[in-house]
């Protein structure tokens, strides 16, 4: 075929038998979050592209699918987070909370393909939103492992990590915000030992706050101030096109030119994280090492305590041999502000992933702070691994028309006869080539399909019913067909 009319890289055409396997997993999975309590909703695939610049991070900005049409800055949908409290936001802040609501559909993300790792993929999740933790969260895993369990996915990892311990731990070093984000938001490079490129970023990031005053930082304040402010006006220099008078801005640029230099704080950072990256293993062994490492450095350790009680709720529900605590956990995305976990199979695919974030709410316009959870399947990946339970199947039928002299004069009837069937709860083909029966049967045959129904024109009141696996036939009347098609 010519490579013009393949599907596009990353892209994948998926075939009727794989249709069906999906939908049987997609089905199971949102009839558990039903059994939960959580509301499907269906949003808009194209949004405005600033909606995942809010808080979403580089790493997923810079697989957008983005475009400009009629001026407008669009994107089609990365992920489901950012689309559901937009919803939220526009029209359900006045439902009470807690919120619970659930959604289907796919997400596009421009990203190597890899196995089960497609750019056009479908996400299954979840959000609760006005639930606070720990109980919120422990909901949202469970519902999560449960998913899982009923789809015949057994062999899996659950792993849980904490920002709030991350961001603990940075604001006990005294980092300006940019530094300490830039920090977190590298969480993952430093697990792969990154940590001179992230050094290097920093660098850059922060290349222009690299100015030696010299003999001039002996001088006050204040007259540090008017000398700067005499020389950018000398050198004809604007500062009136600003909302801010010139007098406060040499002020600011006078704070930021005597602040101490960070680099020894950033190195301290850079190696109490990689501490933390490295702190990985059950929950007692790794809960243990947090304690020891916030009592060394004379943090509080609240956030540790939360997901303590996290950790112990998910226990109780009979999931602690399978918990794994990861303090350097980090997933990328810029909006988390707590518990964060993700489940794996066996061979480390990722299946599942989520956490909290508190203030996605009030960045997106929400009227106040809401408290909110989540997670995501990634339906091809779980289908995949599933073992979903067999489904029922329906017997298949072909109705045809038999011999008659004219062929759309009995036509109608062979269309009254398969919507009868349709009815019992067969699946009804009718056949719109007009073959012989013989040609019927072998076709039949190949497809799988059990029975053919012939219409007569000498027997308006009765069928012929013909058994292709061994060809034998008999005349019914409707009253006398096999009840409800099921086999």
């Amino acid at each position: 075929m010519d490579r013009m009319f393949e599907p596009v890289r990353g892209m994948r055409d998926v075939l009727p038998e794989q249709r069906r396997q999906l939908f049987a997993v997609q089905a199971e999975l949102e009839a558990e979050i039903g059994r939960w309590g959580y509301q499907l909703l269906d949003l808009p695939i194209v949004e405005r592209r600033e909606l995942y610049l809010k808080k979403a991070g580089e790493e997923l900005v810079g697989k957008l699918y983005d475009f400009v049409y009629h001026g407008r800055s669009l994107a089609l949908r990365p992920e489901w987070t950012a689309s559901v409290l937009r919803a939220y936001v526009s029209a359900l802040q006045s439902e009470p909370l807690p919120l619970r609501l659930g959604y289907s559909g796919p997400v596009f993300r421009y990203e190597r393909p890899q196995r089960a790792t497609f750019r056009q993929f479908t996400q299954v999740g979840v959000e609760l939103l006005g639930g606070a933790p720990p109980l919120a969260d422990a909901e949202i895993i469970a519902l999560a492992c449960r998913g899982l369990d009923g789809v015949g996915v057994r062999d899996y990892t659950l792993t849980i990590g904490h920002i709030g311990i991350i961001r603990a731990l940075l604001g006990g070093l005294g980092l300006a915000d940019r530094t300490a984000n830039l920090l977190l938001w590298n969480m993952e490079r430093l697990r792969t030992g990154q940590v001179e490129s992230i050094r290097q970023q920093l660098a850059e990031a922060h290349g222009d706050e690299l100015f030696d005053l010299g003999p001039l930082a002996e001088l006050p304040n204040d007259q540090l101030e008017g000398l700067l402010l005499t020389m950018i006006r000398a050198v004809g220099l604007r500062l009136d096109n600003s909302t801010r008078p010139p007098e406060a801005i040499v002020e600011r640029l006078v704070r930021k030119l005597r602040r101490v230099d960070p680099q020894p704080r950033v190195e301290r950072a850079l190696e109490l994280l990689t501490q933390l990256a490295g702190t990985r293993g059950a929950p007692s062994v790794a809960l243990a090492q947090l304690k020891a490492l916030f009592a060394a450095e004379r943090i509080d350790d609240g956030p540790i305590t939360e997901l303590r009680r996290i950790l112990e709720l998910l226990d109780s529900q009979g999931l602690g041999d399978r918990l794994i605590v990861d303090a350097g956990l980090g997933r990328g995305l810029h909006y988390y502000t707590g518990l964060i976990f993700e489940i794996s199979a066996a061979d480390g695919l990722q299946l599942c992933g989520g956490g909290r974030y508190d203030d996605l709410v009030a960045a997106l316009g929400g009227r106040t702070a809401v408290p909110a959870v989540g997670f995501a399947y990634g339906l091809e990946r779980v289908a995949a691994n599933a073992k979903p339970r067999s489904p029922t199947t329906q017997r298949a039928v072909l109705v045809m028309a038999g011999e008659a002299p004219d062929v759309a004069v009995i036509y109608p009837r062979v269309l009254a006869t398969a919507a009868a069937l349709r009815e019992r709860g067969y699946v009804a083909h009718t056949d719109v080539r007009s073959r012989s029966l013989g040609a019927n049967a072998r076709d039949a045959a190949r497809r799988g399909t059990d029975v053919i129904v012939i219409c007569d024109e000498r027997a308006p009141d009765v069928v012929r019913w013909y058994n292709v696996a061994d060809r034998a036939e008999q005349l019914l009347s409707i009253g006398e067909w096999p009840q409800g098609g099921l086999g």
